[in-house]
């Protein structure tokens, strides 16, 4: 009996690639942004794109997610992270069929990534335009339900100015602050923890904190 050729099917055969979203909410911009870097190598090399690698054999997508990362110098060796969709356009890679399984991740520190606004990115490499576009109505989608993803967005304490931010950051468009309001009250773990002043003109914003205990699912 011959033994079976495992390169026979090379040529219908896919790879996997894993895509990060890094994402941080900018206090002195007023805005979430996205961590992108220069690709270095071919194709596309010196145009901006996510954050990206190959997954390995028997590596498991948050492990590629960090490595991901590492590329724009984000290293928290547990970062916040969650799946979001999987893109499997067959031409979207020149260098053959390649899927794409993006993710989102909250950045600790800065990097050396560029950070640039979640809703206005620069032409990126590959499809990560679309990539970024879509996954944006996902993340609004998820904002105030996702508790894991709302916690790491706003950080343990956030004032209500800021979670309007957020919202309109995600969204694309502004948050009713009397509503917005009535939501967070709704939120498990999330209690008001005070005020916080305002700087110039602006109004007074309440504060509101996480609990240590509070659930990291959905709302």
């Amino acid at each position: 009996m011959t033994a079976p050729d495992p390169t026979a099917d090379q040529a219908e055969t896919s790879y996997v690639s894993v895509d990060v979203l890094a994402l941080r909410f900018d206090h002195d911009r007023r805005a979430v942004q996205l961590g992108i870097g220069i690709r270095a190598t071919a194709p596309f090399a010196g145009r901006p794109a996510l954050p990206g690698v190959l997954l390995r054999r028997g590596e498991r997508l948050g492990e590629a997610g960090r490595r991901a990362l590492g590329k724009i110098g984000v290293t928290d060796p547990t970062p916040a992270m969650g799946q979001l969709i999987t893109f499997d356009e067959p031409n979207r890679d020149p260098r053959g069929p390649t899927l794409s399984v993006a993710l989102w991740a909250v950045a600790d520190s800065t990097g050396t990534a560029d950070w640039v606004p979640l809703d206005t990115p620069p032409a990126l490499a590959f499809d990560h335009a679309r990539i970024v576009a879509d996954c944006r109505d996902l993340l609004a989608g998820m904002l105030w339900r996702d508790l894991h993803f709302t916690r790491a967005l706003t950080g343990p304490v956030f004032a209500a100015a800021d979670a309007l931010d957020v919202h309109a950051s995600l969204t694309g468009r502004p948050a009713d602050r009397g509503n917005l309001n009535r939501v967070l009250a709704g939120l498990p773990g999330l209690t008001k923890d005070g005020v916080q002043v305002a700087r110039g003109r602006g109004r007074p914003s309440a504060l509101w904190r996480w609990q240590d205990d509070a659930p990291d699912g959905t709302a």
